[in-house]
């Protein structure tokens, strides 16, 4: 690929890149609550399904959030432009290592 076609392409995914304010790693969970009494939907085993974002960190430490149940999308949401964020710079990072190569 040439010099320009590269920096358009690159051009070309930089505007593709999701809103930086809306962003977030981590993993989300579907849990299922169990109350140990008092609660005749848990009686019953039915439970309260509730979603938990997960976090990784370096050392193995996790930290995880209970999520009010209208926000399950907006975070769904968030971790896929997170995805489509890491896999925009892998790409950007690839056409500037075409960069910084002397043009043939």
């Amino acid at each position: 690929m040439k010099h320009k076609e590269v920096l358009r392409a690159r051009d070309r995914l930089i505007r593709e890149l999701p809103p930086a304010d809306e962003i977030l790693r981590g993993s989300l969970l579907q849990r299922t609550i169990r109350h140990r009494q008092g609660c005749t939907k848990c009686a019953r085993g039915e439970g309260h399904p509730v979603w938990v974002l997960t976090i990784t960190y370096p050392g193995g430490k996790n930290k995880q959030i209970s999520l009010p149940a209208d926000r399950h999308e907006q975070v769904q949401r968030w971790l896929d432009n997170y995805h489509v964020l890491k896999q925009k710079l892998e790409a950007i990072c690839e056409l500037n290592h075409q960069l910084v190569r002397p043009e043939k």
